[in-house]
């Protein structure tokens, strides 16, 4: 059992309120957030278990950070914990997106809202790179397994192969290399 399940555990109503905040910290781009709250904040998951986690949550369909919500709310509380993180993390931006939309629609022709939007669309970025640079720290992404990581971004990103391609070709090599290297 690791220390973040050891510790002690987040009640429904806490994870409620924590992904609340997580939510209300950022429009767009709360992974960073959500990675401190649950990791240096609340140590309710490690550097190492946040990782997997969120390599499990960008498989599954949906947005990332949702499936996070989810996924350590049921690892608490179940169905319970699960639904209260959703909530948390939903609520408050529903409520904000109507009002914004209301308030676009009233005053989004006017230039100074055309460049609010551009500069929290780059302190969006920056915190995205921030996390990423936390991320990469991890022992994990120091091992032999970054190797897919980087030829599926070179894959991508330099030579524009498509991403099923590599999906198919990298996956399968990536599990194998996995299997082996647990034996």
């Amino acid at each position: 059992m690791s220390e973040a399940l050891t510790a002690r555990a987040p009640a429904p109503s806490e994870l409620f309120l924590r992904f609340t905040q997580v939510a209300l910290s950022g429009f767009g781009g709360v992974m960073p957030f959500a990675r401190r709250m649950l990791v240096e904040e609340r140590r309710w998951l490690s550097a190492e278990e946040f990782t997997d986690a969120l390599s499990l949550c960008q498989v599954l369909p949906g947005p990332n950070i949702v499936n996070l919500a989810v996924c350590v709310g049921a690892r608490y509380h179940g169905v319970r914990g699960a639904l209260a993180a959703f909530a948390g993390l939903m609520t408050a931006p529903f409520f904000i997106v109507l009002t914004l939309g209301a308030l676009y629609t009233q005053y989004g022709h006017l230039p100074a809202v055309s460049a609010l939007f551009r500069g929290v669309s780059a302190a969006a970025a920056g915190l995205i790179v921030a996390m990423g640079l936390k991320m990469a720290a991890s022992r994990r992404l120091r091992s032999a397994m970054a190797l897919f990581a980087v030829v599926t971004f070179f894959g991508i990103a330099l030579m524009r192969l498509p991403l099923v391609v590599l999906l198919f070709a990298v996956a399968p090599l990536s599990v194998a290399a996995a299997f082996w290297r647990a034996k």
